[in-house]
């Protein structure tokens, strides 16, 4: 790689040479630093505290949650919680052995009723709101203590006796001695932590083929996989992740977490490439029909709640796909309104229940020209972004489309509710969390379903299948759907690939945008995308490659860039500017980058857990979402933040796991938000941990300036060119494959 100049302020034209357990062979990092988004940016992040927080926020997503989960409990599930194998269950687990050894399932597995008629469900509480800083359930002091005591016995932290006290709930002293292996539930705790604690309490009780520890780390080796993207392992995968363990019998293993409820079995059909599906057989049909027989099978095994979310995710999406769409509005109307670069995505939209929109930044104004187009047709139309920030920019795009489209047709009606650009957005453009919450958005009828006709998902790859079936799962009937991002960024931290999966399901219209980014760093990320890395010119120093020799000289670099360069010779303030680096730890992730940061910027001494009034920071109200604020005080309730305009207060207790320094974050903290620069730092390191997704998401979190700290040689390059995402397991092709014919 050519040396390039150090400092924006000297450099001429940028020139880019082409530049981490996961059970199921990959690695945990998938692009997610090691951190899936959470505050703490570890596998070791308070998973309670989180889920707490989650439900205190999303009052909501509960309601829903348990709407899906009586809707499936009325289909004959692969296994009943709580019940002994029999049934369909015990003829799946007979399908694991048979294909494990070569054999042919019986095609009987294949047959499955149908689903239960919808139910409504009641509305949800609606009380548009600050953002929350939710607290974690109170525990009773009582109970912890009594915890805390098996602990000690058992040589654990007695710092965990909170934590253990939430997740195990009532008796939770009683179940650590009946079981001590029930530990691995709490986050961060690992399979040898646990084994030592049960060696403590149990003596020589205590082994390896114990069924107790078995069953804990099935569950333990699952809960990883989801961490690591994954809805379900294949069973082949996680009885070698179980050998590896030390799981004497991984087969006995896995039928004890499965006959207790704790995880479930799944055969999936496979139709080989460019087959049409085979169908299903009727109940009149003999089981041993050679061609049903030789079908291509794939035994997985996953957790209850994500199998849950997925069946129901694609249950609402063939809802959406098979049910004619509201019509408001004349084809002739639709075909008027069809103009301009969104003029494809318009007419796709018109005659379909579900469209996938893809494309960089620019083509986000497809999606806004759209929402301008069907309201004066009558439908209720409705956005959300993955972040406030992009929930601000795409409010601007909707308002510059309508204005756009009222001065060409100055009848139509325009009432302005998007605002105005770099206005405040108005309810119709909202977060997936607020939508989901009833804190933003339209609001819900009496059954329960959102009130919109027409719901566009912007940053639609960051979607889990969580959220993607809540969001599916609210939606009226007749109701459009239209998924819009850029496949080319990281995917989701939570479990699932709902938008590639749909992408190559090939279900419903799929539009590619043909707008491409502007700019020096528009036409470097879009090189990226497709495997290249370019020289670009940049007479104006929109992209400026840093070299550096070793982390130190990073870390140094970077905060000179920030605090110098880059405000004097490109004039964008340092509060304007973002530092992204592959992760947390080493000696230039973004604690040591933060801290440096901090002392260069906002020296003070922390008295709040670390914070100064005048931080930056990055605040976690929940599992894989991350919001940038800053610090305005601190006093007795709390830590008091600003985050995208809102007013938080986080408890002196939940400081630590929620909330750290934000002028440095990792890509996917940073996904789905943007900044006018972007300091991109490349530690030596740090060269097995990227990837193109990654290169490609931090590189295009820049607007108008992008500084690369270049530590990694040709690591960079071949990162671009070679290192594709790491695979996920997932089962939402095939069950849209059985619900929803491919369209070619």
């Amino acid at each position: 790689m050519p040396p390039e100049p150090a400092d924006p302020a000297t450099g001429g034209d940028a020139t880019t040479g082409e530049d981490a357990g996961d059970p199921a062979g990959g690695d945990a990092g998938d692009g997610k630093e090691a951190d899936d988004g959470s505050a703490d940016g570890t596998a070791t992040a308070d998973t309670t505290a989180q889920l707490s927080e989650a439900e205190a926020e999303l009052a909501a997503q509960r309601e829903l949650r348990e709407r899906i989960e009586r809707r499936k409990a009325e289909k004959e599930g692969p296994v009943q919680a709580g019940a002994r194998l029999s049934g369909k269950a015990a003829d799946l687990l007979a399908a694991v052995r048979a294909v494990e050894s070569g054999g042919k399932p019986p095609a009987s597995v294949f047959t499955e009723p149908e689903p239960a008629p919808r139910r409504s469900a009641p509305e949800p509480v609606r009380q548009p709101q600050a953002m929350p800083s939710a607290a974690p359930a109170p525990v009773a002091s009582e109970a912890v203590d009594t915890v805390r005591a098996v602990l000690v016995e058992g040589g654990a932290p007695d710092a965990l006796a909170a934590q253990v006290a939430a997740v195990l709930g009532e008796g939770a002293d009683t179940q650590l001695r009946e079981d001590p292996w029930q530990l691995l539930r709490v986050a961060g705790v690992r399979p040898e932590q646990a084994d030592g604690f049960a060696r403590a309490l149990l003596g020589a009780e205590c082994g390896p083929d114990d069924e107790r520890r078995g069953r804990a780390v099935t569950v333990w080796l699952l809960e990883q996989a989801a961490l690591a993207g994954h809805t379900a392992l294949e069973a082949q995968a996680l009885h070698a992740a179980l050998a590896q363990r030390s799981v004497p019998d991984p087969d006995a293993a896995v039928q004890s977490a499965l006959a207790e409820g704790d995880a479930l079995v799944f055969q999936d059909a496979l139709d080989e490439p460019g087959a049409p599906p085979a169908p299903v057989p009727s109940a009149d049909e003999g089981e041993g029909e050679e061609g049903e027989a030789e079908r291509p099978v794939r035994v997985l095994i996953g957790l209850e709640r994500y199998a849950l979310a997925e069946e129901s995710l694609a249950d609402g999406l063939a809802r959406v796909v098979n049910s004619p769409p509201k019509e408001d509005g004349s084809a002739v109307d639709w075909e008027s309104a069809a103009t301009g670069s969104a003029a494809e995505l318009i007419r796709a939209v018109a005659g379909h229940g579900l469209v996938l929109h893809t494309g960089g930044e620019a083509s986000r104004a497809e999606p806004a020209a759209l929402a301008a187009a069907a309201r004066p047709l009558g439908l209720r139309v409705c956005a959300a972004t993955h972040t406030p920030d992009g929930r601000r920019r795409f409010a601007a795009l909707l308002a510059t489309a309508e204005g756009a489209r009222s001065a060409t047709a100055p009848d139509e009606p325009h009432d302005g509710r998007a605002g105005t650009p770099g206005g405040e957005p108005h309810e119709a453009v909202t977060t997936v969390a607020g939508l989901l919450s009833g804190a933003e958005g339209p609001g819900r009828d009496t059954d329960g379903l959102l009130r919109t006709d027409l719901l566009i998902v912007l940053d639609a790859p960051q979607l889990d299948v969580e959220s993607a079936a809540m969001l599916a799962e609210s939606l009226p009937d007749g109701a459009r759907l239209v998924l819009s991002g850029d496949p080319g960024v990281l995917w989701s931290a939570g479990p699932g690939r709902v938008f590639a999966d749909l992408l190559a399901a090939r279900a419903c219209p799929q539009v590619a945008s043909r707008t491409p980014d502007p700019g020096p760093v528009g036409e470097l990320v879009s090189g990226i995308g497709i495997g290249e890395l370019n020289q670009v010119a940049a007479p104006g120093k929109e992209v400026v490659i840093v070299p550096v020799r070793d982390a130190g000289e990073a870390v140094h670099r970077t905060v000179q860039l920030l605090a110098d360069s880059v405000p004097r010779a490109i004039g964008i303030p340092a509060e304007q500017t973002q530092v992204i680096t592959p992760g947390h730890g080493g000696a230039a992730g973004t604690r040591a980058l933060n801290t440096a940061l901090k002392e260069r910027l906002n020296p003070g001494p922390g008295r709040f857990g670390g914070f100064d009034p005048g931080d930056r920071i990055a605040y976690s109200p929940a599992s894989g979402r991350t919001v940038p604020g800053h610090v305005v005080k601190a006093d007795a309730d709390g830590l008091h933040l600003e985050c995208a305009g809102a007013p938080v207060v986080v408890p002196k207790e939940r400081v630590e796991q929620t909330v750290r320094h934000g002028w440095a974050l990792t890509a996917h903290q940073a996904v789905g938000a943007r900044w006018p620069a972007a300091v991109v730092v490349l530690p030596g390191d740090a060269a097995q941990a990227l990837t193109r997704p990654w290169i490609y998401t931090a590189f295009g979190r820049a607007e108008q300036h992008l500084s690369v700290v270049h530590g990694v040689d040709q690591a960079l390059p071949r990162a671009v060119a070679e290192v594709t995402a790491k695979p996920r397991t997932t089962r939402l092709p095939a069950l849209l494959r059985a619900q929803v014919p491919a369209t070619g």
